[in-house]
């Protein structure tokens, strides 16, 4: 099989889809693995690291689409590469297409065959190809809140910790999950007082056994989100419906009853985000005012620490690939079943339920 690894395109996105060592497992197995010149470097991974593996460098993005049979990506393809896709192209990235009309119908349009890295799931309801990256967005979503709380970010100017004497932040996190958890855990570390909401009661037995009740954990409906919310210094949106919009659980409404210079952390983003006014921002300009709040809505967060999470996802995608090069995707399903769940896209139609009940198509 013929794999392509692009340069990734989107603003302030460092990471690369495969590291050398997930091709010379390629190469070894006898695939031809094709990389755009630079595709690595801010990852600090070169262009000779990849030659040294056996990976062929290529000039341009145009040719290395052309060549493959499988693309391997990280983030969804933008306007500017929907010209590469072609009937018999593979394409294996995440690609969140509830959140994304325009991408869903190129895909379809050309036939292309999609699978979606964040819908593949196992039958105890995991998403293995999703998780290492929302720990990464999870534990940098605290970092980032902490940084926009700052007064000179238009903050509230509390530290995070606080001093003695003084008061923490308040802290809440909506969503208990995998992103949810890191972020916990990172708040946790740096002081703060924290609260969980999730519905799920079980994970909120697990959360506060976890932290011997250092974290406070509330059954989440209405009312606790708008109490919660109301009086947070920093709240951290984590909630995940597999391959589906993310619900909003904070509105316009109740951002405006928050404490000036509040800030608001979407991780969720990339499915719609679970904030009413969450937009996608960049790591060039992440954050816009609503009301007197600050949100800060970066639609790929992993991407500020590209060298952790290149190779965390390749940790997680390569026995996948392999098996998607080694005999195409149907023979792969047969071997890991779990992969039905990540096809999203192929012969025209949409095939993955939640994209298309976000789309009516």
């Amino acid at each position: 099989m013929r794999i392509g690894v692009p340069r990734e395109v989107k603003n302030n996105e460092f990471r690369v889809a495969i590291t050398p060592a997930g091709v010379k497992d390629l190469v070894t197995e006898g695939h031809e693995v094709y990389v755009e010149t630079d595709a690595g470097a801010g990852s600090s991974i070169s262009n000779e690291d990849y030659e040294g593996a056996g990976a062929t460098i290529l000039p341009t993005a145009d040719e290395t689409w052309e060549r493959a049979g499988i693309v391997l990506k990280v983030k969804e393809p933008v306007a500017e590469e929907f010209h590469r896709f072609r009937e018999d192209l593979t394409l294996f990235t995440y690609l969140h297409l509830a959140a994304n009309r325009d991408l869903t119908e190129e895909l379809c349009k050309r036939n292309v065959t999609s699978i979606a890295y964040e819908t593949v799931q196992l039958p105890n309801g995991s998403l293995p190809l999703l998780a290492p990256m929302s720990e990464v967005a999870g534990r940098l979503a605290p970092l980032a809140g902490a940084s926009t709380l700052l007064k000179p970010n238009g903050g509230r100017g509390v530290l995070m910790g606080g001093v003695p004497g003084t008061h923490a932040a308040d802290v809440v996190v909506i969503g208990g999950g995998v992103a949810g958890a890191n972020a916990i855990a990172m708040a946790v570390g740096m002081h703060a007082n924290v609260t969980v909401l999730d519905t799920n009661l079980n994970r909120l037995r697990e959360i506060d056994e976890l932290y011997a009740g250092r974290v406070r954990t509330v059954a989440s409906n209405v009312l606790e989100v708008e109490q919660a919310v109301t009086n947070a210094d920093l709240v951290i949106g984590a909630v995940l419906v597999p391959g589906a919009k993310a619900p909003t659980l904070v509105s316009n409404d109740l951002v405006s009853k928050m404490r000036p210079g509040a800030v608001l952390v979407d991780i969720s983003v990339d499915q719609g985000g679970c904030f009413e006014d969450s937009r996608p921002t960049t790591h060039a300009d992440p954050t816009f005012l609503v009301h007197d709040a600050v949100f800060y809505c970066v639609s790929n967060m992993p991407g500020a620490v590209p060298r952790t999470s290149t190779f965390a996802l390749t940790n997680a995608t390569l026995p996948y690939i392999k098996a998607v090069a080694a005999a195409g995707f149907d023979a792969a399903v047969e071997r890991l079943p779990q992969l039905s769940s990540g096809l999203n896209t192929r012969d025209g139609k949409v095939t993955y339920e939640p994209v298309r009940t976000a789309h009516g198509l």
